[in-house]
C-alpha cells in the first residue's frame, strides 16, 4: 500500500483562500502530529470551516502548501482521500434509510467489503445496535451525530477531521460524543476538529487559536492560558449589576464581565487597573468591594491574546 512519508499528520505552509474580497484563510502556518487530537479554535468567520474544506481537497487553495499524513495536497489527492474521514456541519444522512443502510452506503461510497463486522463494532462503539432499525429522520440531534461518524469512521481513516461536532447537540449527547471520540484517539486515529467552544478546546492535546483568518497562537491549553498578558480578579460587591455598569463606562466587554453574583475583570495593568476598579466601585457607592486573583481561563486567554495581537 502507497504510504506517506512524514512522521506529522498534517503541515501547511502559507495557505491561504479567499472568496472575492473575502480573505478567508490568510497564510495558515500549522502542524498537526499524528495522534493527537488538535482543535482549530474561534469565533464564527475565523476561518476555521474554510481551512478543514481545504485539507479535505474540497476547496483549492489560492496559494501556499500543505501535507495530509506525508502526501502533497494538490499532486496526491487520491491517496489523501482514501485514508481521511470528514465530517462537516451539515453531514447528508439519508431519513429515509435506517442507520444500518447509511452505513452500508458510506461502505459502498467507500468500497469498502465485507463491512458487516465493521459496522457492528461502530454501531457498538457508538451505542447505536439498539436503534439500528431506526430511519435517520427519527433520531435525536445527539444519535444523527453519531451515526455521521459512524459513516465517517467506515473505512478505518488513519486521520478525521471534524467541523464543529457538536454544534446543534445537547449536552448529555456531547458528553457522549467526547468520550467517543476519547475512544478514537485511543485507537490511534489523529483528530482535527474545529470548536467556537473554550470549554471543548480544553479537551484537545493541542489548540489553534484562530481570528480573521489567521492562526495567532499554538499550544497545549494551559500553555495558552499561562501566556495570556495581565492578570484576571474575580470581584464581589453588593450589586454587581449596578458595578458591572459603573466598570463598563470605563472599560470595555473584554476586560469586565458580569457572571450571576460576582463579575470577572481582566487588566493587562494587572494590580494597578484593579486598584483603580475597586476605588472608582467605592466612590459609586458599590461597596463594601471583595476582590482576588483567578487563575485564568482559556476564553480570557484567548481575549487577552487577541487584543494584544491587534495591538501591534
Amino acid at each position: 500500500m502507497e504510504t506517506g512519508n512524514s512522521a506529522d499528520a498534517i503541515e501547511t505552509h502559507g495557505l491561504a483562500r479567499s472568496f472575492g474580497e473575502t480573505r478567508a484563510v490568510a497564510g495558515l502556518d500549522v502542524l498537526v502530529r499524528r495522534g493527537e487530537m488538535f482543535g482549530l479554535v474561534g469565533p464564527d468567520g475565523a476561518g476555521k470551516s474554510t481551512a478543514i474544506r481545504l485539507l479535505c481537497g474540497i476547496l483549492k487553495p489560492d496559494a501556499g502548501e500543505a501535507r495530509v499524513l506525508g502526501f502533497d495536497l494538490l499532486r496526491e489527492a487520491g491517496p489523501i482521500k482514501s485514508r481521511i474521514g470528514y465530517l462537516s456541519q451539515n453531514f447528508t444522512l439519508y431519513g429515509d434509510l435506517t442507520i444500518d443502510e447509511n452505513i452500508e452506503f458510506f461502505a459502498d461510497l467507500h468500497g469498502v467489503r465485507g463491512f458487516r463486522a465493521r459496522r457492528d463494532e461502530l454501531l457498538d462503539f457508538t451505542r447505536l445496535t439498539p436503534f439500528r432499525r431506526r430511519l435517520a429522520q427519527a433520531l435525536s440531534g445527539g444519535m444523527k451525530k453519531k451515526l455521521a461518524l459512524a459513516c465517517t469512521l467506515i473505512h478505518r481513516p488513519e486521520l478525521i477531521l471534524l467541523d464543529e461536532p457538536s454544534t446543534g447537540v445537547d449536552p448529555v449527547s456531547r458528553g457522549e460524543f467526547w468520550n467517543i471520540l476519547s475512544g478514537i484517539l485511543a485507537q490511534g486515529v489523529t483528530i482535527l476538529m474545529t470548536t467556537p467552544y473554550l470549554d471543548e478546546a480544553e479537551r484537545c492535546g493541542r489548540i489553534g487559536l484562530m481570528h480573521g483568518g489567521r492562526l495567532f497562537m499554538t499550544g497545549t491549553p494551559a500553555e495558552i492560558r499561562a501566556a495570556m498578558p495581565g492578570r484576571v480578579y474575580e470581584v464581589a460587591c453588593p450589586a454587581p449589576a449596578s458595578a458591572y455598569r459603573v466598570l463598563r463606562r470605563r472599560w470595555s466587554s473584554a476586560n469586565v464581565v458580569l457572571y450571576a453574583d460576582r463579575l470577572r475583570l481582566s487588566f493587562r495593568e494587572g494590580a494597578s487597573a484593579l486598584a483603580e476598579a475597586k476605588g472608582l466601585l467605592e466612590t459609586e457607592g458599590c461597596g463594601p468591594v471583595r476582590a482576588s486573583e483567578a487563575a485564568p481561563s482559556l476564553e480570557d486567554a484567548f481575549v487577552g491574546l487577541l487584543g494584544e495581537g491587534s495591538s501591534t
